[in-house]
């Protein structure tokens, strides 16, 4: 997603996003491809805002 896409970030992203954070604070051994997986559908997240999830938190990992 282009940096400009930020600014218009969907409420549903921007809640997904506060979700899987608060999910793996309280649960570090979930899995996180599982918590992101679930974000997207209880979200109803578009596939561009599956991606972003999935680069987001993979970049975190590192």
């Amino acid at each position: 997603m282009p940096a400009t896409d930020l600014l218009t970030v969907s409420t549903n992203l921007q809640k997904a996003v506060a979700w899987i954070s608060e999910i793996m604070q309280q649960h570090p051994d979930k899995q996180r491809a599982k918590v992101i997986t679930e974000a997207e559908l209880r979200f109803d997240l578009t596939p561009v805002e599956c991606e972003f999830l999935c680069r987001h938190f993979h970049e975190t990992d590192r």
